[in-house]
């Protein structure tokens, strides 16, 4: 297909999406679900929509049948528009200025649904695929960080891929792997008492305070030490800490909330089990695992991580560009699973949740481009 005539195709299916609001909060994805649905059904595939609370709705649509089963992911809902007068174009109207589509979700992630619809389209024009099957999924609850979309999938198991292409704005570089998350409170427990005589008591605050001391100078140097050989970086950061209920009362309850990141080969239970007999060890009352899930690696010599391989090279005429993150995609649902997880799409990260959110036209030709020559590699989609 002529470049120009497939941006034209794109850039249309990427103005209506944005034309669709889809913001969290409230994070309501019935109308963006409506249109995928009825988009898709009309294309032959077979579409239900789950939906574990209201108005958070999750699409799946398929074609074919058996294995492998090939499944294609991206994220429905945006972040909001923000500051009004920072944009320069309407945030619900996609824009096209030198070549880049300005609008809210333009990079992440409607540029990504805009190329899987069109990819829908195309496999379906040819018919079903000659082996598996060919799923699409858009899901919400991902600017949340909720487990209502993407999890919930993964939960009833509405579906079971053997490859799973997660989009995010990576300007078509290929993430093989993420490292794993972890959150996690520690409490530490004192004795409370008047604030005129704090020696009749046993300030949490205190407590902690020497606790998150010894977690600086003990525990994050030997989580640093631990790298990955394509350059990830185990780390452990404190991001929230809460205590005491006026001023004038010593606090006997103090807490911390903990981001640690794992690299992929490290084990989640290992990891949660470290960080707990350190702080127990160093004061701490209760250690709670609050949520998280464990890294996750694709051999590069996966048939989905050769597939996308021979499509960049296809496409573009250079090997694919891996691409290291620093965040965590829906993908990390599955990575207990031992299946193949592969994440990549058009846009950008740089330009993503800002006013004048954008993503390059050419970025999601190629991203379309590459995506079929990919699948057609997967699933035989030959006349």
């Amino acid at each position: 297909m002529e470049r120009e005539a497939l941006g034209r195709e794109l850039y249309a299916l990427l103005a209506d999406l944005v034309a669709i609001p889809s913001t969290f909060p409230p994070g309501d994805t019935e109308g963006i679900s409506a249109y995928c649905s009825d988009f898709l059904s009309q294309l032959g595939y077979k579409t239900e929509i789950h939906e574990k609370r209201k108005t958070v709705q999750n699409l799946v649509a398929r074609l074919g049948r058996g294995k492998p089963s090939v499944v294609f992911n991206a994220h429905a809902d945006t972040v909001g528009i923000g500051e009004r007068a920072a944009w320069r174009t309407d945030p619900f109207a996609a824009t096209l200025v030198d070549g880049r589509v300005y609008g809210l979700g333009a990079s992440n992630c409607k540029a990504s649904m805009a190329v899987q619809l069109w990819l829908a389209r195309q496999v379906a024009r040819r018919g079903a695929p000659k082996r598996g099957e060919l799923v699409f999924t858009f899901v919400g609850d991902e600017e949340n960080l909720g487990s209502d979309g993407m999890a919930y999938l993964r939960n009833i198991s509405a579906i079971r891929p053997d490859t799973l292409v997660v989009a995010a704005p990576t300007r078509n570089r290929i993430v093989y792997e993420e490292r794993g998350v972890m959150w996690v409170r520690v409490t530490t427990r004192g004795r409370a008492a008047h604030a005129g005589a704090p020696h009749a008591g046993d300030s949490a605050i205190l407590k902690m305070n020497r606790l998150i001391s010894e977690i600086e100078k003990k525990l994050v140097p030997e989580i640093q030490k631990r790298k990955s050989q394509t350059g990830q970086q185990a780390t452990l950061s404190i991001g929230v800490i809460r205590g005491g209920e006026n001023i004038n009362v010593v606090p006997n309850r103090c807490a911390i909330e903990v981001d640690r990141r794992l690299l992929p080969d490290e084990d989640f239970d290992s990891g949660f089990s470290e960080l707990k007999t350190f702080c127990e060890n160093a004061g701490a009352a209760e250690v709670e695992l609050l949520t998280g899930t464990p890294g996750f690696r694709a051999p590069e010599n996966g048939a989905g991580a050769r597939a996308f391989a021979e499509a960049v090279r296809a496409v573009t005429g250079k090997p694919p560009e891996r691409l290291n993150v620093v965040g965590a995609s829906d993908g990390r649902y599955f990575a207990r699973d031992g299946i193949e997880i592969l994440v990549t799409g058009p846009g950008d990260g740089g330009d993503s949740h800002i006013p004048n959110e954008h993503v390059a036209l050419g970025e999601m030709v190629e991203a379309a481009l590459i995506q079929l020559a990919a699948v057609d590699r997967l699933l035989d989609l030959s006349d």
